[in-house]
């Protein structure tokens, strides 16, 4: 068995019949389970049990769905390397002695170990995307509002999304069929665009004859040399088919990683005040006023990363400096969607590397948090723009593994699955 791929072990058995009957699945461990624990690989939460079902996890067992564990994690999705989890890095199955990307590593480590048929990642920023390419599986980012929240616990509201992870593209399709669509619990969910009992499983037929794809320049720049050549092979291989390729640029993403970290760390300043060891979270021996208390529970209970990050977001959301930070990332985020827009009329989809460079060795990007930042530069644009990515195997550098990028235009999941197919 791959080394720390699970947090708990427990199987949760689902309806006896359904479109996922007789298929295990991997939920990664901010995904509410009821009646087993859900740590978001935090002290913090390393007791919590939460007492309802994520509206995801309800409905993969009303699918038939066999659930078999909840997955590592970076602690509360913060971080590309699943190196920050409180319960110990996870091994990555295929690429032994590096990383299997991160947050989602738990879940893309299942599925490329064999531990799992199936696994349900979140991404925020590209942490479903990122551990796929590493790992050398399928994993989708739907667009956000495809797929309920409920149940999610929440780092950055509005960027995150739950999604499937799988060998191939039809079977994390058929994973998405079952997840998608509007939930009452979800203000921003709505009903699925599919019409005529049609299916995203059904969109991956590889038919890409005629399919234009534009190449952001600026995803490209400052690349692995050996991760540029593999996705041009996989360009090539979609030419073949009959696709056609053009260049295409989208100047606000220099910006994107910025505008990201700001909205991101800002709302995660908000959404982890409710850690304070009374309501939530871990309970401390300190005695003391209240403040004294609460201020003891996160030094305890927060790791490095999550302590960063909050220390950051509160900063920007702090008065005279709102506008300064905050605002300005808001801003920034309107111009990289547009850019996203125009780019997607000139172009079906958009392609470029799912990660700038191979697999890093572990222990590596701790040292240096902001190469692991910088390392999310083809992913957060996505997320900021509020539009559905897939990556796909697309070969090797190295004898490590490289995923290609896909994003299509709001709800264009299948589009995005009928090319992503086409590489299998």
């Amino acid at each position: 068995m791959s080394e720390n791929v699970f947090i708990t072990e427990e199987t949760i058995e689902g309806a006896e019949d359904g479109p996922l009957s007789g298929q295990t699945v991997a939920v990664k461990d901010n995904i509410s389970t009821a009646g087993v624990r859900t740590t978001c690989g935090s002290e913090m939460l390393e007791e919590y049990v939460p007492p309802y079902d994520a509206t995801a996890v309800s409905r993969l067992k009303e699918a038939g769905a066999t659930i078999v564990g909840k997955a590592n994690m970076d602690e509360f999705g913060m971080g590309t390397t699943t190196e920050t989890s409180h319960f110990g890095a996870t091994e990555n199955p295929i690429a032994p002695g590096h990383v299997p990307g991160g947050s989602s590593g738990g879940s893309a480590a299942a599925v490329a170990a064999g531990e799992a048929d199936l696994a349900l990642g979140s991404d925020t920023g590209g942490s479903i995307r990122c551990p796929a390419a590493f790992c050398g599986v399928v994993g989708i980012k739907p667009t956000y509002g495809l797929v309920s929240r409920y149940g999610l616990v929440a780092y950055g509201n509005s960027l995150e999304q739950i999604g499937p992870f799988a060998n191939s593209v039809e079977d994390a399709a058929a994973l998405l069929d079952v997840i998608a669509g509007d939930d009452e619990h979800d203000a921003t969910t709505r009903e699925l665009p599919l019409e005529n009992g049609a299916s995203y499983a059904d969109a991956a037929t590889g038919d890409v004859d005629g399919l234009t794809i534009g190449v952001p320049t600026e995803l490209l720049e400052g690349a692995d040399e050996g991760v540029v050549e593999t996705f041009w092979d996989a360009i090539a291989n979609l030419e073949d088919q009959g696709a056609e390729y053009h260049e295409v640029s989208l100047p606000s993403v220099e910006h994107a990683v910025e505008a990201y970290y700001v909205i991101a760390m800002s709302e995660a300043s908000s959404n982890l005040a409710r850690f304070d060891g009374v309501r939530y979270g871990h309970d401390t021996d300190a005695e003391g006023n209240w403040n004294e208390t609460f201020a003891q529970a996160r030094k305890e209970g927060f790791g490095d990363e999550v302590k960063r990050r909050i220390l950051l977001g509160t900063y920007a959301l702090s008065a005279g400096y709102h506008d300064k930070y905050y605002k300005k990332a808001q801003d920034a985020r309107a111009w990289v969607k547009q850019d996203f827009d125009e780019a997607l009329e000139e172009a079906d989809v958009l392609a470029s590397p799912t990660m700038p460079v191979p697999p890093f060795e572990r222990g590596e990007s701790l040292e240096d948090p902001l190469q692991m930042y910088l390392a999310d530069a083809n992913t957060v644009p996505v997320n900021l723009a509020d539009l559905p990515a897939v990556s796909v195997p697309a070969g090797e550098t190295d004898d490590l593994p490289v995923g290609l990028q896909l994003v299509g235009p709001a709800f264009g999941e299948e589009r995005l699955v009928r090319t992503a197919s086409a590489l299998e």
